[in-house]
């Protein structure tokens, strides 16, 4: 029996296995290695990244802990699904209402039917500040936790344990995807921009590449990069086609990046906005 399509999903196991997904191409693995990595089987796994059940909270650990990225904003994303999956996100709040801030983005989604079954008469927003208030071992904010990992710092996340190694390098990069290429598997920050969209400009060392990505979008939302300081390269272009993205990470193709170059990012809103641009250097 097949899970429902993606576009039926409900959005917050959406948004989760869309994560979950992007989480796995940093790694490189194959369902097969990945189910040999960790505690989980490969038709498990292929359930978790198609959106059929929800994974345990263990499973999205375990993918964060292969990815050599934060598990914050990724449990706090498995909060929000396991709530719909549970019913919770139904039943009245026995607290008052709190206020949330805007939709998480991501690009994963999961989810197994024997780990739904969570007690909790808590509301669903509840149930998200207690257990991201854990994560965070009592000091941050929720707004801090759920953005985990996207506040500009321009220090390379932990690489996994055996990184896979990048596709292409330097000119051979040009026009790619960094995720299949492996390039996105602990990048540097170089520089983060906010107008309305999350904005971050990306680079990796060992692909001698630059990409830029935006999350918290709308449709129609375009970002562009290209090389500042007067390059050969042509400049490329993503766009936000539809809600699943607008809620999850959506990459430029990759620009061929040396140190000391300066690449620019540009973020037209679909709204009549304003083009705006930010630049980093290498």
């Amino acid at each position: 029996m097949t899970g429902p399509p993606q576009h039926a999903l409900p959005p917050e196991r959406a948004r989760l296995a869309a994560a979950l997904r992007e989480l796995r191409a940093g790694t490189g693995l194959s369902l097969a290695a990945l189910a040999t990595k960790t505690t989980f089987s490969k038709s498990s796994w292929e359930r978790y990244l198609n959106g059929k059940t929800l994974p345990p909270s263990q499973a999205v650990q375990e993918l964060c802990r292969l990815a050599g990225e934060p598990e914050g904003r990724c449990l706090a994303l498995w909060e929000l699904a396991e709530s719909e999956w549970s019913g919770r996100a139904a039943a009245p709040p026995t607290d008052p209402p709190v206020p949330t801030g805007p939709p998480v983005p991501t690009d994963r989604a999961d989810a197994d039917a024997d780990a739904g079954t969570a007690a909790g008469g808590r509301g669903a927003i509840m149930a998200i500040l207690a257990s991201v208030c854990a994560i965070a071992a009592g000091g941050l904010s929720v707004a801090l936790v759920l953005l985990a990992g996207h506040t500009g710092d321009s220090r390379p996340s932990a690489p996994p344990a055996s990184a896979p190694a990048p596709r292409c390098r330097g000119a051979t990069c040009e026009g790619k995807d960094p995720i299949p290429m492996n390039c996105g598997t602990h990048p540097l920050t170089l520089a983060s921009h906010r107008t309305g969209a999350h904005l971050e400009l990306r680079y990796s060392a060992e692909c001698r590449a630059g990409w830029a990505r935006m999350w918290s979008t709308r449709i129609g939302d375009r970002l562009e990069i290209d090389p500042a300081d007067g390059g050969t390269s042509r400049p490329h272009t993503a766009e936000i086609t539809d809600g699943i993205a607008a809620q999850s990470y959506v990459y430029t193709p990759m620009t061929e990046t040396g140190p000391g170059a300066t690449v620019r990012a540009c973020f037209r809103p679909m709204r009549g906005g304003s083009r705006e641009c930010f630049d980093a250097r290498v």
